[in-house]
């Protein structure tokens, strides 16, 4: 595949540019999700001969040499599979993903290492590897089973998004209509026993209520993997004012996301069109794969409105101030959508972000917690949790039907 074109950067000076990159050798980059492991799914079966990262690609967002560019020194990649799948089927497509992910890391040793602890990241940005990470997208990759999560996590999946665009059985979404209430008895249950074994809840995509439910349940420091700020654009993916405050109670981070539907109100107010619009013929835009094609046929008559990286400061910026600045990091969602901020269009674009934000005088220390050391606080604050949980809380045995009836 040929190489990328790589946006311009002539907006911002050349000397700020150097500066983000020196900050970005000093402070590797801490991403929360990219959908890379889908997308390869996708596109090719997950065969990485034909989607070889350690080359520039046109057909995907992320590879190892835009990696490099970007400061990227740790990234949780996400093993999402769409919330419209049919019964257990959800968990084999995971654990598809899961091993995609380890292959992945398998075949560039040099440039990727496999981790699972705050410990582990470190070690392998002293190596000069990326350190990869592993997050699951939705409650329904552990097909009600307290088992089934406990298996993930032996595999190394260190954090689970409580829902993707569905309701699960236990949880609301913030995109289908409420059934749980926020959590059920069993859904408390699932955060209880991440908690206990060390695994970070993620409130990404479920609703205002569950949010809530879970700050109350958790025991741990929660993460938001990939939203931004409602208070800026009026979408139900993003986080409250209230939840973004207690946020900072629990000790968590919310990672800004680059999405531009979640970050610009014009294009928020475009996907409500183009979802009405895919109501009309039959198509449901919480049907991620579904909703997915509908857009990229429809925008070619309707333009999605672009992004801009002021856009994404604005949301940084407003979460440092509500929840404060040891609760903030980033979760770009690189194949994850199909556009990105002027700027940020792939995974090469951190630089020019951080760029932005030394314009903006943010200090140096700031800087460093919201590219990293948030990220690693989280992760240790919750491995601490999860060692003195159990040395008083055996694996949990109840089941959705002795709980929730």
């Amino acid at each position: 595949m040929a190489e990328a074109t790589q946006p311009a950067v002539s907006d911002l000076p050349a000397d700020l540019l150097a500066q983000a990159r020196a900050l970005l050798e000093r402070y590797p980059l801490i991403d929360g999700h990219n959908d890379l492991a889908w997308a390869a799914r996708e596109q090719v079966g997950y065969d990485f001969d034909r989607l070889d990262i350690a080359q520039r690609l046109t057909s995907t967002n992320t590879d190892l040499p835009r990696l490099r560019a970007g400061g990227v020194g740790a990234q949780f990649w996400s093993v999402f599979v769409p919330s419209t799948l049919p019964g257990d089927a959800a968990v084999v497509a995971t654990l598809e993903q899961v091993d995609a992910v380890y292959r992945m890391t398998d075949r560039y040793p040099d440039d990727l290492a496999l981790t699972s602890t705050a410990d582990e990241v470190e070690a392998a940005t002293a190596s000069g590897r990326i350190a990869s990470l592993l997050g699951a997208e939705g409650g329904h990759s552990i097909g009600c089973s307290l088992g089934a999560l406990r298996m993930l996590h032996a595999l190394g999946v260190r954090y689970l998004t409580l829902t993707h665009n569905d309701n699960t059985p236990w949880a609301d979404s913030a995109t289908d209509r409420p059934a749980a209430g926020g959590l059920t008895a069993f859904g408390r249950e699932v955060v209880r026993e991440m908690n206990r074994l060390g695994m970070m809840v993620d409130l990404s995509h479920v609703a205002p209520t569950t949010m809530r439910a879970a700050l109350d349940a958790a025991e741990a420091p929660v993460i938001f993997s990939h939203s931004s700020a409602l208070a800026l654009c009026d979408t139900p993916r993003n986080v409250p004012d209230d939840v973004l405050a207690d946020l900072a109670d629990n000790g968590g981070t919310c990672m800004v996301t680059f999405v531009p539907e979640f970050v610009s109100p014009i294009t928020a107010a475009w996907r409500v069109e183009a979802a009405a619009a895919a109501a009309q013929v039959g198509v449901d835009a919480s049907d991620f794969v579904a909703f997915q094609r509908f857009s990229a046929s429809w925008s070619a008559q309707h333009p999605k409105p672009d992004a801009t990286i002021e856009q994404v400061v604005g949301h940084l910026e407003h979460v440092r101030e509500v929840a404060g600045v040891d609760h903030i990091g980033i979760g770009g969602d690189y194949d994850g959508t199909d556009t990105f901020p002027q700027g940020l269009e792939d995974v090469s674009g951190y630089p020019r972000l951080v760029a932005a934000l030394i314009e903006r005088h943010w200090s140096r220390d700031d800087l460093g917690k919201l590219v990293r050391e948030n990220t690693l606080r989280v992760m240790r604050d919750v491995e601490a949790v999860a060692r003195d949980l159990q040395t008083s809380r055996a694996p949990s045995l109840r089941t959705i039907g002795e709980l929730d009836g």
